[in-house]
């Protein structure tokens, strides 16, 4: 199991940044695929954007493309989501999580395919 926490979020006004980070701890970061995931007040968790274990593939919600951009630094066990112009709609807790499958693409955009979470760091998105 890895252990996995999140640090960055924050309030920000629309149309500002932030960078939230993912500290991993625990079996080998390198070998797994890292996600992200958000939950709005009254909604269900959604799928962000994966990061395949070599950090070769990507993948994208249509909402936040071209906006958002994750990387992943398997020396410094840590996995990066920079978010640039942001929505008052993008407001939620945001959640890193870990592939269950060694060496796995980025395709996968099921929380059930994902074995490890954080507890999640808040973004707030004012208008």
């Amino acid at each position: 199991q890895v252990q996995l926490v999140e640090s960055g979020g924050g309030l920000v006004q629309a149309g500002g940044s932030l960078r939230l980070s993912c500290a991993a701890s625990g079996r080998t970061f390198s070998r797994y695929a890292m996600g992200w995931f958000r939950q709005a007040p009254g909604k269900e968790r959604e799928f962000v954007v994966a990061i395949s274990w070599s950090g070769g593939d990507t993948a994208y919600a249509d909402s936040v493309k071209g906006r958002f951009t994750i990387s992943r630094d398997n020396v410094e066990n840590t996995v990066y989501l920079q978010m640039n112009s942001l929505k008052p709609e993008d407001t939620a807790v945001y959640y890193c999580a870990a592939s269950k499958f060694l060496y796995a693409s980025a395709s996968s955009r099921r929380e059930a395919d994902f074995g490890s979470w954080g507890r999640g760091t808040q973004v707030t998105v004012s208008s």
